[in-house]
């Protein structure tokens, strides 16, 4: 063989003359530490199925849901960031259509008495 293609040795440390195998400890430890795993990111499905059943001005509600199947398959596939953005979208079309349905209501209200 050539000499540049010999493979150094790790530098391994002689045991002392009086110490036998037999003395030595057979035992190992070995420390594990979980790492806290995020919390996935909320997709707001029932949240958008009741908006879209119950307050569906504009087709928000459904707009909502359609966001918020699309942050779970999202979530199911390991795609964090893309279920945070479309949870996020549903979320945002849900306050708003909660918002215009609580305007109806009180306008309605306010007209009728």
């Amino acid at each position: 063989r050539a000499r540049g293609m010999q493979q150094q040795l790790p530098p391994y440390q002689v045991l002392p003359g009086e110490l036998n195998m037999e003395e030595m400890s057979r035992t190992t430890t070995v420390t594990v530490e979980e790492t806290p795993q995020p919390l996935p990111p909320r997709d707001h499905l029932v949240w958008s199925l009741f908006t879209t059943v119950y307050g569906n001005f504009c087709c928000l509600g459904l707009l909502a849901f359609v966001f918020s199947v699309k942050s779970r398959d999202r979530k199911v596939l390991g795609d964090y960031s893309g279920a945070l953005s479309y949870g996020s979208t549903a979320k945002y079309l849900n306050i708003t259509a909660l918002v215009i349905n609580i305007v109806i209501v009180i306008i309605v209200i306010v007209v009728v008495s």
